[in-house]
């Protein structure tokens, strides 16, 4: 079932009611992050029900051993873990000596909300004992922007109808195991506890990766608006440290415990040094104390909802969805550390593993360059440049030779650490995305110093693979490329997949059109690069006999590109006419089942066509979207967006309205009945382009910026704000018309629906 209980509001996520059979859905949607840091909406109070307890620290990993039945040459030895983190939120709450525990209490008014606009979640309920003894509770809490390695908490409670003893036991505990274990092991070493006044610390190390972390908590009291002191008792394990405080209340009081915590880790400090530094982040955030810490947090926010914000007029549920997305894309990647990337859970699950797919390049890449500085952008391109040389040891392991390099599918490090055969070794499409993010960047942006400085290696290594993975074929006198898995994981070891062979083609003369400008242009870094590499222009001879050569599937009935070769042996029975108990089909159908249907898991010819629009005309896009979308199921969190953008492009505005709803409300409303697992971080990009590419209609093709505003009947406006090189532009779009706005000092040269218009400094134009 969906559960679709998030009531709609502009700016909040809100749930209303308790309800158990939610528990683990709302961790993940009301998951909170800074960048740097983040975790799942666990209660801070203990909680005997079912509940995924996770936090996570950003470029903290574990090598878990591969798990497989039949090991296969070349099989990566281990799957990478987002490494569940010690937790410092837990607070226990004792009444009269009884355990607060909402599992076993009745839950009365119970509310939560998410405020986006600040980054702050919220509690309030009531608790009623067996005894009849009523609590209300207010909690609120908040990954600080400002010092990204501390949070805060504020956790109150109000006893009702009795008078008697409130016991907090805030703690902090480095025993967390992950969920996803292969082996059900314990990741972490202790190393160090230290217990000083009402501060903890315990310091842990990874095992194998040896990351070392502090985990850290400040404690503070407050009785009716005034700070107290109040004797702790200690208690701790080999794992973990509690403290005790408990103080005698009478109906109507409010007992405060206010609780800064957070990490600091190695990739930062000097290992020895981290309990030290801990201690002065969380001094530094209990010196502002937790107003001014929350006011900074606000104009935090501020600042990146500024540019990053898209108003929906006359649709709320609308207005919530896009929010959501951009606001937890802002909370997993920040960008000022070009060792970090955006996992597909962000940091609200494990499920996947690793900190990086070809998500990030695909669709995130164009969400961060718009709404940020670009070196945000760039910095995500730099960290698939300083893992070149795992790139091409991992291609090495597969036999390609001459410096080709296949980027992973996953990886944490560089390193190949997916372990399903299907996709390690065959959805070899990824490579592709590392050089279309390349591609895209360079021709938003205007910075072709990054083909020069770093991009052309990673392109050059990418033809490279392609020209070796390529084979030729006497029967067709053509290049072929054999035995792949497309985006569409519903085929696995088809030949020809279109969209892959598409993407080897492109690469190939991406790369040949690059070296021939560096050549002409840049001479000596020419001579400097090639002799980095070992490039010999006979191979390029090669590559460019590859790329002409290549084959693409073809059906002269459908006058389509197919899939791939074997797509029309299949029965194409629409996807409409599939019964909804039916479906989703990977929880309902066995694999081989889905292996021969028709049914695509999600975009893949059309993926082609969303990132080469420019190469196909209109009636192409249209033709191939009525072939391939009734048979689309969507089941991949990626897929719909560009459903949407194509569907607004061939002005089927109800069906991008669709789409667009489906990506944008995918966690909210539990489309494919996983939101408990995490949310799905990088496809939330995709939500984005779906407004600003789809009905914005932006393009940049051929260094021209470009709209082709349109609007859903549901709305009655919208508006968003991009950045464009040196220029901030606001794109405002009602029925009436769309406005034009350039909010910098200078002009700037745009077409809109064909029509070439000039824009001044802070002028506003109406069209």
């Amino acid at each position: 079932m969906n559960l679709n209980y998030i009531k709609a509001h502009e700016w909040k996520i809100v749930e209303e009611g308790f309800n158990k059979e939610h528990i683990t859905a709302s961790e993940s949607i009301f998951s909170i992050g800074n960048g740097a840091m983040g975790q799942r909406a666990n209660f801070e109070e203990y909680y005997s029900g079912d509940t995924f307890q996770g936090s996570y620290i950003g470029g903290i990993y574990y090598p878990d051993k591969t798990r497989v039945g039949w090991w296969k040459n070349g099989y990566p030895e281990y799957f990478a873990k987002v490494l569940n983190a010690p937790n410092w939120i837990g607070i226990g709450v004792n009444i009269n000596g009884k355990t607060l525990d909402l599992n076993t209490c009745k839950v009365i008014d119970f509310s939560r909300e998410l405020d986006m606009r600040n980054g702050v979640l919220t509690r309030s309920f009531i608790a009623e004992f067996e005894d009849g003894d009523i609590v209300k509770v207010q909690a609120s809490r908040f990954l600080s922007r400002d010092i990204q390695e501390v949070g805060a908490i504020k956790y109150s409670i109000s006893p009702i109808n009795f008078e008697g003893e409130i016991e907090f036991n805030p703690y902090i505990d480095a025993g967390i195991i992950n969920e996803d274990s292969n082996y059900d092991e314990f990741f972490w070493e202790i190393l160090d506890q230290k217990q000083t006044g009402d501060e903890a610390y315990i310091v842990s190390k990874t095992l194998k990766t040896g990351f070392h972390v502090c985990t850290g908590m400040k404690v503070e009291l407050v009785l009716n608006d005034y700070n107290i002191d109040i004797e702790k008792k200690v208690s701790s394990t080999d794992k973990s440290i509690s403290y005790s405080y408990a103080t005698k209340v009478n109906s109507g009081d409010t007992f405060t415990i206010i609780k800064y915590g957070g990490y600091t880790q190695g990739m930062n400090h000097p290992d020895a040094e981290l309990q030290n530094f801990s201690k002065q982040q969380l001094n530094k955030a209990a010196d502002l104390g937790y107003e001014v810490l929350l006011e900074k947090q606000q104009n935090a926010w501020n600042q990146i909802w500024d540019t990053a914000d898209i108003v929906i007029s006359g649709d709320i549920k609308a207005q919530q969805a896009i929010r959501f997305n951009i606001f937890q894309l802002n909370q997993t990647y920040s960008g000022e550390d070009s060792r970090l990337n955006i996992g597909p859970k962000g940091f609200t699950g494990e499920k996947y593993g690793g900190s990086t797919y070809w998500d990030t390049e695909a669709y995130c890449i164009p969400f961060y360059m718009s709404t940020k500085d670009k070196n945000i952008a760039k910095n995500l391109l730099i960290y698939r440049y300083n893992q070149l040389d795992k790139a091409i040891e991992n291609a090495e392991k597969l036999g390609f030779k001459n410096g080709a390099a296949l980027y992973p599918m996953v990886t944490m490090n560089g390193e190949e650490c997916h372990n399903e055969w299907e996709i390690t070794f065959e959805e070899i499409h990824r490579n592709g995305a590392m050089v279309y993010a390349i591609y895209n960047y360079v021709h938003y942006t205007g910075d072709f110093d990054y083909v020069v400085s770093h991009g052309m290696e990673v392109i050059i290594a990418i033809a490279r693979f392609w020209s070796q993975r390529a084979t030729f074929s006497a029967d067709k006198e053509q290049f072929v490329i054999l035995g792949v898995t497309g985006p569409n994981e519903y085929e696995n070891n088809v030949n020809n997949n279109w969209y892959t062979n598409y993407l080897a083609k492109w690469c190939i003369e991406y790369a040949l059109e690059n070296l021939d400008i560096l050549k002409d242009d840049y001479p000596e870094e020419y001579l400097r690069m090639a002799g980095k590499v070992n490039l010999d222009e006979t191979e390029m001879v090669t590559w460019a006999k590859v790329s002409d050569q290549m084959y693409f599937p073809y059906s002269k009935k459908y006058d389509v590109f197919l899939q791939q070769d074997g797509f029309l042996d299949k029965e194409l029975i629409p996807v409409d006419q599939l019964e909804k108990s039916e479906r989703p089909i990977n929880q309902k159908w066995s694999w081989d089942r889905i292996l021969r249907s028709p049914y695509i898991k999600q975009a893949d010819v059309l993926q082609g066509f969303y990132f080469f629009e420019n190469l196909f005309d209109q009636e192409s896009i249209q033709k191939h979207f009525d072939f391939y979308e009734p048979l689309t199921v969507h089941e991949s969190s990626l897929s719909p967006c560009v459903h949407s953008i194509l569907a607004a492009k061939i002005n089927r505005i109800d069906k991008a309205y669709e789409m667009y709803l489906r990506t944008s409300r995918l966690d909210l409303d539990d489309y494919n009945h996983e939101v408990h697992e995490g949310l799905h971080i990088t496809s939330m990009a995709g939500t984005w382009l779906s407004i600003v590419q789809g009905f914005g209609g932006m393009r940049n093709f051929n260094d021209q910026l470009s709209f082709d505003p349109k609007i859903p009947k549901n709305w009655k406006s919208y508006s968003f704000k991009i950045k464009y090189r040196d220029h901030v532009i606001k794109v405002f779009k009602n029925h009436d018309g769309c406005k034009f706005y350039n909010e910098s000092d200078t002009p700037l040269n745009i077409t809109v629906s064909g029509k070439e218009v000039t824009i001044f400094n802070k002028d506003l134009v109406i069209l």
